[in-house]
């Protein structure tokens, strides 16, 4: 079994708080993780309906069946438990007495705030990493943009386009209704393969609404759906001290290359080397490793992109205690000066800044233009030392 950077995170959370709940997509590896780490602990799955039945009937006789606690998987599917763990976990006073896990993120921090505000520490969990499934190995660009990174492709060795076309049937079938009232799941579909041929890109909720044939309100209804059930991520602009020509909508992203890769029809990996799209899903495979790395050391995205109207752009920028750090994302395996040119222009546009980043679609480490290069292998690498304040 794989281990997950997120133990650690997750071991420290139940020493410090009475509840503690992970949140992520669905097969993201959220039970394997809990039960991994808790063996002993009492565990329970809301998706079996006939407990399900029982928690919603009788949820006081439910929760006094772990008098030790328990982990309780999928618990959105319940939300009048969260009261009643409340009161448990008020008179009981232990920490880690409960663990609780669930794939929808909004309703999910919303019943936690009304609930157990102050008494839970929350963690999310997104699918692996690169550092957790090769560490110092060296995988084709094209076999990782391809696979993606869910974990029951690895651990039950399931075909990618088995896996993502069951993933895709049952988020659409499933999920989606338990979300919002989507009725036309067929043109639902078509909004999702749309907004993935986006990925990398600025959102532009009027292209959507024109190209899928729906309203404007209902693109950031089912945007909103996207995101909360981790299909999608939103970058925001960064614009501290600049002025109004700064661009001020998010950049749109999925969270896993290999299920965009599924929904665009690419059928194998050589398909990827002359694709179109083959940048943007570098992008992508990018900005989600530095997500990954916040999330599993429980903090929170302090991730942006820049980009005004004279068409200056950086891909993302990590806002720092001392600074942003402004790195340049490119899927090149030629290193010339065009790709600092970016960095150049952002200093001289109103930011001084310590270190830049330059990640190519290679192996290397080196550094230029008082810029760390790195290779796709070294992402983590790269994160770690310029949000590293001994750097500065």
């Amino acid at each position: 079994m794989i281990k997950r950077i997120a133990e650690k995170k997750l071991k420290q959370l139940t020493r410090s708080f009475p509840v503690v709940t992970i949140t992520g997509p669905r097969q993201s590896g959220k039970t394997t993780l809990v039960r991994s780490t808790f063996p002993d602990k009492n565990y329970v799955n809301l998706e079996n309906p006939n407990i399900r039945e029982l928690a919603t009937v009788d949820p006081i006789g439910f929760l006094n069946q772990f008098p030790k606690g328990a982990i309780i998987d999928e618990i959105q599917r319940v939300p009048q438990l969260f009261s009643y763990i409340q009161t448990i976990i008020d008179e009981k006073n232990i920490n880690g007495f409960f663990i609780l896990t669930g794939s929808n993120q909004f309703e999910f921090m919303h019943n936690l705030g009304q609930s157990l505000a102050g008494r839970t520490g929350i963690l999310k969990l997104l699918p692996f990493s690169y550092q957790e499934l090769y560490k110092d190995r060296i995988i084709p660009l094209n076999n990782i943009l391809f696979t993606g990174f869910y974990p029951r492709i690895y651990d039950k060795k399931i075909p990618e386009t088995d896996f993502y076309s069951s993933y895709v049937n049952t988020y659409i079938e499933r999920d989606v209704r338990l979300i919002s009232n989507v009725y036309d799941l067929a043109q639902f579909q078509r909004f999702i393969s749309v907004c993935a041929a986006r990925t990398g890109s600025i959102l532009n909720k009027e292209s959507l609404s024109n190209e899928v044939g729906i309203s404007a309100k209902t693109v950031e209804e089912w945007l909103s759906i996207l995101e909360a059930s981790f299909l999608i991520y939103r970058l925001q602009p960064y614009y501290k001290n600049f002025n109004k020509r700064i661009i001020k909508s998010p950049k749109l992203y999925f969270l896993d290359t290999g299920l965009v890769s599924f929904i665009l029809g690419i059928q194998d990996f050589k398909q990827l080397q002359n694709h179109p799209m083959r940048g943007e899903l570098f992008e992508t495979f990018i900005i989600m490793e530095f997500l990954k790395r916040l999330y599993n050391t429980g903090r929170r995205s302090n991730l942006y992109y820049y980009r005004d109207n004279n068409g200056n752009e950086i891909d993302v920028i990590i806002d720092t205690g001392f600074g942003p750090v402004p790195i340049e994302i490119k899927v090149s395996e030629t290193i010339n000066n065009s790709q600092f040119t970016s960095l150049q222009r952002f200093r001289k546009i109103g930011h001084a800044y310590h270190k830049a980043g330059l990640i190519l679609g290679k192996t290397i480490n080196s550094e230029l233009m008082n810029t760390k290069v790195t290779g796709y292998n070294n992402v983590t690498g790269l994160f770690e030392q310029l949000t590293n304040d001994d750097n500065f």
